[in-house]
């Protein structure tokens, strides 16, 4: 069913569900991103860089550049930006790109 710009500003999102954030509960909504996610907790950043460990968190928000990566569900290197929270996701934060298992 088609829906107006108008009827899409009025929509309200189901209930809210928790995630956890490094072992943290965080409240999320349906159709949240990880990262918006993150933002509406008041993180701001969730990795750093492994050349120097800079912080990082969203860059673009389109999923064009790598700067959000995280760890989702034990699955690394996850854009936030583009990742979708589900209910009882597990969400943790990288150094760099989150596989020193596999440094050499």
């Amino acid at each position: 069913m088609a829906r107006t710009p108008g009827e899409l500003a009025g929509a309200r999102p189901g209930p809210a569900f928790e995630i956890t954030v490094d072992g943290r509960a965080v409240s999320a909504l349906p159709g949240q991103t990880v990262a918006a996610a993150l933002w509406a907790a008041g993180v701001l950043t969730w990795r750093t860089t492994r050349g120097g460990g800079s912080p990082r968190g969203v860059f673009c928000g389109i999923g064009q550049c790598f700067d959000c990566l995280v760890t989702v569900n034990g699955v690394a290197n996850r854009r936030a930006c583009l990742v979708a929270v589900g209910p009882g996701d597990e969400v943790r934060t990288q150094e760099g790109e989150g596989r020193g298992e596999l440094a050499v």
